[in-house]
């Protein structure tokens, strides 16, 4: 019964999926693209923040996005497999030690930054292009 849900799930995620998710994880800069309709119309807005924290739980993974909008802390929970997340794009790799960072909403300025980990962005490039080749 257990291999059979999580069968059901993982065709679920396939189907769900709908553009490749950027290996990320908490302190990256993301910016989310999502579908906003607005009556008849419908458009994409971008949401871009620090990622505080990334719940995997199959198809139920969230993350959790925080940025700074006119002096006021905005926080968002995104489903990670929603039809109305259209794209992430993946900014910069944060240098961080914990794996939820709900502590950053509480500081500002040159506190709230998060240094960039130049390492992990030079292993993601190399791992891209590598995939781009065996694509090839």
């Amino acid at each position: 019964m257990l291999n059979l849900l999580k069968l059901v799930e993982k065709k679920s995620i396939e189907k769900a999926s709908t553009f490749a998710i950027p290996a990320f994880k908490a302190g990256d800069t993301l910016k989310v693209h999502t579908k906003v309709s607005e009556g008849k119309n419908e458009r994409t807005q971008v949401f871009e923040g620090v990622c505080v924290a990334r719940k995997n739980n199959s198809i139920n993974s969230t993350f959790t996005v925080f940025k700074t909008s006119f002096g006021v802390g905005v926080e968002r929970v995104f489903p990670l497999y929603s039809p109305n997340v259209s794209k992430i794009e993946l900014v910069r790799h944060g240098k961080v030690r914990r794996a939820k960072l709900y502590y950053i909403e509480k500081l500002f300025g040159k506190k709230a930054r998060i240094a960039e980990d130049l390492a992990g962005a030079a292993k993601a490039k190399a791992a891209s292009k590598s995939e781009t080749a065996k694509a090839e």
